[in-house]
């Protein structure tokens, strides 16, 4: 009996007539095949043997292995695991002679996907590969006890990472051609680090030192000394195979016949990898033609060039879902780059140099327990930063300015409480990257600013928001030290700068953790009061996009959580919400992000006859996962928001099985916190048309698949004269328990009905 493996034909080939049977063929140049038999090719299971010592052991489709097989090699090397077209392709281990062992993804007899290569030496990588070589993200462990783990290119650690000595020493920041270059930091065990740009031109380094404990000390380390070292950090070779399985000839009669692949002469287009299909006909070399039971045989000139010539401009997602991994392609950043010409570009640089000086000032050992001292809103360090420079200031070309930090301690503890590290700090907010002014500021007037990573928002103040920071900040502090899952905003630092000159003007600004930094793209975002006055986006709907914030009037989803996780959403949402009610806290709001998972999925590598069609919202799409109104299926590359293709945001891609491995992965399922990465489903719902005008619609039974985000923001607007007075003033026009100045206790049995009313336990 044939096996599953090998029955999934082609629709388009005619059906068999003649029976396969057990046949034992000795060939006329000594080789041996055992197995089943059709026609005048093997088709099913069988055993291939040649003179040189080789065999092959496994499925067969017309003539060439296909399916799951084996292949040993006389020296005693020997791969396990899938096969395609006569290729290693699919899943598969390699054991070489030496001991070299490969566990992972193959393509054309390439290491291409996810996968796990043990050297002979004890050296160890894992992660992704592309073409043969490291390429992606991977760790590679020496057998010194020595790792990196970050992005790689062409076999070279390339991109941003981290190298991890087996003494305690780390680099973290990005890499060249295996050696760091650009921004990062080095840090020792005792605490100490260094922050600049690298480069192993001399010339070209630069950077600061900041020594551990200590409020001064010399440097008598020369950063140069990292590329001395990493001399000795190579990079083993995979063990070479003398011949591969695609390039043993079988000459079965009549294989041209059946669909071999040959190399085409003529027309420009020698050496690159042509085949002939069922009917004749010669055609360029294509991705579907892998997923096609077409035969294949490189014959003598079909070495890896011609699988190099054929194979350049595939990624790895387009090749195979059961390889696809996440692709990140250059993200269209929101906001304004401030670039030198900028009206705020000396702002800019005066934060970063203010930045610069608090984090990497040094400190004593840091104690969650801190003093009320800490906390008085007088504790607080002003410096000044002349152009020239000074004994605790470096030159700068910006104009001379103050710089205030607002209770110092308390945000270094706060930072260590929310694990943020110093170095990791320093460099996002201080590197040479330049950071983004977001869009034109809101009804509050304030300015926002992004760093390059996306790590931290930067929100400029008022002053009498600073007030309440600072008054309610021994009670936040103690807040979210008790409560791991918090849901308000993390403040990392309050900070002004004071400009010189006839003006005098005073910036004050407090830097937070950025919601939606993501592997993945947020299609949809809400900002939920559970208020109804005002609370619709202005924007026409051909305007709105994914960076388009929209209100409790444009909500149209509920949002299911898991039961665990919606008992303790509801349990945080209460704890957050009795803090801000005792603080006197109203007007805040819960920030909610989307990410359909269908959006990015890719389950077909070929348009199929229905790519294209749009779906109505809740019909099954040939995937068998309804649609978001005004959704493309998966291969119509549309977003789930009809706001265009995916690939045009730069959105990391999964396919399908690999998004729900995601989630199965234990260092993935890590990263999953209450309001971050968090798996759930939304349901369609539509507000009646008639009547008093809904809050919340009524739920249609459409389901999508989603990955949230959500937090509770704007939490430093107390209910003082101007909102009491705001209050009198709209009640007298609209109906109060629709407005959103309210008394804090109201406000917050307001928030708390809605948000226990849009969000569900998914059963």
């Amino acid at each position: 009996m044939m096996s599953a493996a090998v029955a999934h034909v082609d629709d388009d080939d005619p059906p068999c007539k003649e029976p396969v049977y057990h046949a034992e063929k000795a060939l006329s140049n000594g080789d041996f095949y055992i197995g089943q038999w059709l026609g005048n090719l093997p088709h099913g299971h069988g055993k291939y043997l040649w003179t040189d010592g080789c065999v092959y052991l496994g499925e067969w489709y017309k003539g060439k292995t296909m399916g799951k097989g084996k292949f040993g090699w006389f020296s005693g090397a020997n791969y396990e695991g899938d096969f395609k077209g006569g290729y290693m392709d699919g899943r598969g281990t390699l054991t070489g002679s030496s001991g070299d062992t490969y566990r992972g993804y193959w393509v054309m007899n390439l290491r291409h996907g996810q996968g796990t290569q043990s050297y002979a030496n004890g050296d160890c990588y894992d992660g992704d590969w592309r073409r043969g070589s490291q390429d992606g993200h991977g760790r590679y462990r020496w057998n010194t006890s020595n790792h990196y783990i970050g992005q790689w290119k062409s076999g070279l650690m390339n991109g941003n990472g981290t190298m991890i000595w087996s003494n305690g020493n780390r680099y973290d920041g990005f890499w060249q051609g295996g050696l760091p270059k650009g921004n990062g930091s080095f840090r020792w065990p005792d605490g100490g680090f260094y922050v600049g740009f690298w480069s192993k031109d001399p010339n070209e380094q630069n950077g600061t030192y900041y020594p551990s404990g200590s409020s001064s000390g010399s440097l008598d380390w020369d950063p140069q000394e990292v590329f001395l070292d990493l001399k000795d950090f190579k990079i083993s070779s995979c063990e070479k195979m003398s011949v591969l399985p695609s390039q043993k000839m079988l000459n079965w009669h009549g294989v041209l016949d059946q669909g071999n692949a040959k190399p085409a002469k003529g027309n420009g287009s020698e050496g690159r990898l042509r085949r002939i299909s069922v009917d004749g006909r010669l055609s360029n070399y294509s991705v579907a033609s892998l997923d096609g039971c077409d035969v294949y045989s490189s014959g003598v000139d079909g070495d890896l060039r011609d699988v190099d010539e054929g194979f350049g401009n595939l990624q790895v997602e387009e090749l195979d879902p059961k390889i696809s991994k996440l692709r990140t392609q250059p993200v269209k950043k929101q906001g304004e780059t401030i670039s030198k010409g900028h009206k705020n570009y000396e702002l800019m640089l005066n934060l970063q140099l203010g930045i610069r000086h608090s984090v990497g000032r040094p400190a004593p050992a840091i104690s969650l327990d801190l003093r009320s001292s800490a906390f008085d809103p007088k504790e607080k360090v002003w410096t000044k930063f002349p152009s020239e420079g000074s004994k605790h200031t470096p030159p700068h070309q910006s104009s001379e300015f103050k710089w205030k930090d607002y209770c110092p301690v308390v945000f270094r503890t706060l930072r260590k409480l929310f694990n943020v590290d110093a170095a990791d700090y320093m460099l996002s907010i201080c590197g040479n990257d330049a950071l983004r002014e977001l869009s034109s500021p809101g009804k509050s007037g304030s300015f926002f600013y992004l760093t390059n990573d996306d790590r931290y928002m930067i929100k400029t103040i008022k002053k009498a928001e600073v007030k309440v920071l600072l008054r309610m900040l021994p009670a936040y502090y103690n807040h979210v030290r008790s409560s791991e899952n918090t849901l308000v905003t993390k403040f990392y630092g309050l900070h002004c700068v004071k400009l010189t000159g006839p003006n005098q003007k005073k910036v004050r600004f407090v830097i937070m953790g950025n919601l939606f930094c993501s592997e993945f793209s947020i299609h949809r975002r809400f900002d939920l009061k559970g208020s109804s006055h005002g609370r619709m986006t202005s924007k026409p709907e051909s305007e709105i996009d994914p960076t388009t914030t929209l209100k409790d009037l444009d909500l149209n989803y509920i949002f299911r959580l898991q039961k665990s996780w919606f008992q303790e959403f509801c349990r945080q949402v209460d704890r957050d919400c009795d803090f801000l009610e005792q603080e006197r806290i109203m007007d805040y709001s819960l920030l909610i992000g989307l990410h359909f998972r269908e959006a990015s999925s890719r389950e077909s590598l070929t348009p199929p006859r229905t790519s294209g069609v749009r779906y109505p919202p809740g019909i099954r799409t040939p995937t068998g996962v309804q649609t978001p109104s005004g959704l493309r299926t998966p291969t119509g590359l549309h977003s789930p928001t009809g706001m265009g293709d995916e690939t045009d945001s730069g959105a990391p891609r999964l396919s399908r099985v690999d998004f729900d491995k995601l989630f199965l992965d234990p260092t993935r399922r890590a990263s999953i916190k209450l309001g971050i990465n968090m798996p759930a489903r939304v349901e369609k719902t539509v507000r009646r048309r008639d009547g008093e005008p809904q809050l919340i619609g009524e739920p249609t039974g459409v389901l999508y698949e989603v990955v949230l985000f959500f937090g509770i923001i704007d939490i430093l607007q107390d209910y003082d004269i101007s909102k009491k007075l705001e209050h009198a003033y709209k009640s007298m026009q609209y109906d109060p328990t629709s407005i959103s100045a309210v008394d804090p206790k109201q406000y917050s049995k307001r928030f708390r009905d809605f948000i226990f009313r849009v969000f569900a336990e998914d059963a």
